[in-house]
């Protein structure tokens, strides 16, 4: 973790085999698209998202065939998985009962006291979490009228009428999520969700938009929100690949130092003193990287003004010349490379590492 931001703790709790809160590293969801019930397209959608690097994966769960069909995706998935359910208390059950690792619900919406108790008495005894999730668009009218609106203390009044209503029923191990499609709405709403309670915090931005436009949106609210030490775990919401969120979620990690895995390209923005093909080069050393697992910084510069510098601060880089570029590995120049050569043996030189 970089020693510039100061992660609040909060507290620790076990989704499958995996820790959020507490000192566990920051981790990076997905929301499956697929109709659950189809476990063929479900199974083989969740192991693309754990290939890109995904900690935990979440479904709709919109009927009983849907939780039912927990039982088998999850004899074919190593990844824990959250069950994602509205109103009806016995797909809650249902979903735990066949391996759900969490359950996304808001106990206020599900119905009597007894059906809650039901709920919360299936997640002691199998030692799952529950999270609460508020967005901005499916706020209470009481609280639109109270406030005027969708603002910060509605979100967090509601999500703290859920939790209320757990802790009543002496269960904390609990995840809140407070997500607005308006990014200074959302920092503003967790900021004061995290002076309130220690619980850990799922950050995001809801339905950001496609994928450059909600990548950006997120990266900002996300972003804005990990520097300030405020988030356990993250989903990055576009409408696209869920792969993508993956990938995207890990960029925002990477550029605030807060993961550790993985490669992290640095390229310049070239300019007039640029003479090799440096956008195409970077674009095929980005691609190339994306599967090096190892926590390596790559440097690719086009010139002698900032170049060599660069590349000495990476642990291997080039910096272009005329039709050519130097090699430098640990701050060493390694040797002069010509430009067709530079992909193959940049990346012959990562593969040593």
């Amino acid at each position: 973790m970089s020693k510039l931001i100061f992660r609040k703790i909060t507290r620790k709790i076990r989704v499958g085999n995996v820790y959020i809160g507490g000192d566990a590293p920051i981790t990076v969801q997905s929301m499956t698209n697929t109709k659950t019930s189809d476990v063929r397209a479900t199974v083989e959608q969740i192991k693309k998202l754990e290939e890109a690097g995904c900690d935990i994966v979440r479904f709709a769960i919109p009927d009983m065939q849907s939780a039912l069909a927990i039982e088998e995706i999850k004899r074919k998935i190593s990844v824990p998985v959250v069950a994602d359910i509205h109103f009806d208390y016995r797909l809650a059950i249902t979903a735990m009962e066949k391996g759900a690792d969490k359950v996304r619900i808001n106990p206020g919406n599900i119905g009597s006291e007894d059906r809650v108790k039901s709920v919360i008495s299936c997640a002691k005894e199998r030692r799952i979490p529950i999270r609460i999730g508020v967005n901005s668009g499916s706020l209470d009218k009481e609280l639109l009228d109270k406030y005027s609106g969708v603002t910060p203390e509605a979100l967090v009044e509601s999500a703290l009428k859920h939790v209320s209503i757990l802790e009543r029923l002496n269960f904390y191990d609990i995840v809140i999520s407070l997500k607005a499609t308006n990014v200074p709405l959302t920092i503003a709403a967790y900021k004061l969700m995290s002076e309130k309670v220690s619980y850990p915090l799922h950050i995001g931005v809801t339905e950001a938009g496609t994928v450059y436009n909600g990548t950006i949106k997120s990266a900002v609210g996300i972003g804005a929100l990990l520097a300030n030490g405020i988030g356990d775990t993250l989903r990055v919401s576009l409408t696209g690949d869920p792969a993508e969120e993956i990938k995207a979620g890990k960029a925002i990690l990477k550029s605030l130092g807060l993961y550790n895995r993985g490669a992290e390209l640095i390229s310049c923005p070239t300019c007039g003193r640029t003479k090799i093909n440096l956008i195409a080069i970077a674009e095929q050393v980005e691609k190339a990287l994306e599967n090096v697992e190892k926590p390596i910084k790559v440097a690719v510069m086009g010139c002698a003004v900032n170049g060599p510098g660069e590349a000495r601060e990476a642990d291997i880089g080039i910096a272009g010349g005329d039709g050519c570029a130097l090699l430098f590995k640990k701050g060493k120049i390694l040797r002069k490379i010509p430009e067709d050569r530079i992909i193959e043996e940049l990346m012959n030189e990562i593969e040593k590492f």
